[in-house]
């Protein structure tokens, strides 16, 4: 019986500490979200002002998907913001645990994610379900509310940053203005001829023989040779 109650005692501190730990993490990091959301929707309104008389084709164009989504469409590009609902740990070879901030208190390792991805959008306009979308940052947020970026170089923060600094709207604003332009200055590859020389008849007469081609930008999180602006450019 003594047995039994240790098992119940452990169960109930496994509550206590971690899943109310997971829940505060949570609501950290949605409550980040809805100010993401709202930065991208007061933003989009402001940048258009500034567009005023300009193709309407390259304007902002804001849109709230569901609690966990939203994307920013900016002229040929999509924008897409996605909050998991579930909190993790960092696995162990990650650097985050290097940082004397998760060494001093393990839970500090718990985080939510806001991921954001790069398609375009004509991926979406013209339903071709092939097309590639990548990952370029994504944010973590834990239980104090404090945070770090990973991604491509113009996204990626110090570890040496994480315990240091709590997400705030400054920086959300920060990172949706690095994204923007991470996606705006990178353009659409031109792809392998061998990959598109051949067509079915049927992708002719259906009018989709574009599928064909499967289309993104870049070749996605991990950095590649393609990534460089120039030739000073190293990997963060």
């Amino acid at each position: 019986m003594s047995d039994l109650n240790e098992k119940k005692q452990s169960i109930i501190g496994t509550l206590k500490e971690k899943s109310v730990l997971k829940q505060k993490v949570y609501d950290n990091t949605f409550e980040s979200f809805c100010n993401l959301k709202d930065i991208l929707k007061n933003l989009s309104k402001e940048i258009n002002i500034n567009l005023s008389g300009i193709d309407t084709r390259i304007k902002l164009e804001y849109t709230d998907r569901s609690n966990f989504d939203a994307q920013l469409k900016v002229a040929g590009d999509i924008l897409f913001f996605s909050m998991h609902s579930n909190i993790f740990q960092f696995d162990r070879e990650h650097a985050a645990w290097k940082t004397a901030y998760i060494q001093k208190n393990k839970y500090n390792a718990y985080s939510g994610i806001i991921n954001i991805y790069n398609f375009l959008a004509d991926s979406f306009k013209y339903s071709r379900l092939d097309d590639l979308g990548y990952l370029i940052a994504r944010i973590f947020i834990n239980h104090e509310k404090q945070y770090f970026v990973e991604g491509k170089r113009q996204m990626g923060m110090l570890f040496t940053n994480y315990g240091n600094e709590q997400i705030s709207r400054e920086s959300l604003q920060i990172v949706i203005s690095t994204a923007i332009q991470y996606s705006l200055e990178f353009d659409l590859l031109v792809p392998p001829y061998d990959s598109v020389k051949i067509s079915t008849v049927g992708q002719a007469e259906s009018k989709i023989q574009h599928s064909r081609i499967i289309t993104g930008k870049r070749l996605g999180f991990q950095f590649n040779s393609d990534d460089v602006l120039d030739n000073d450019s190293h990997e963060t």
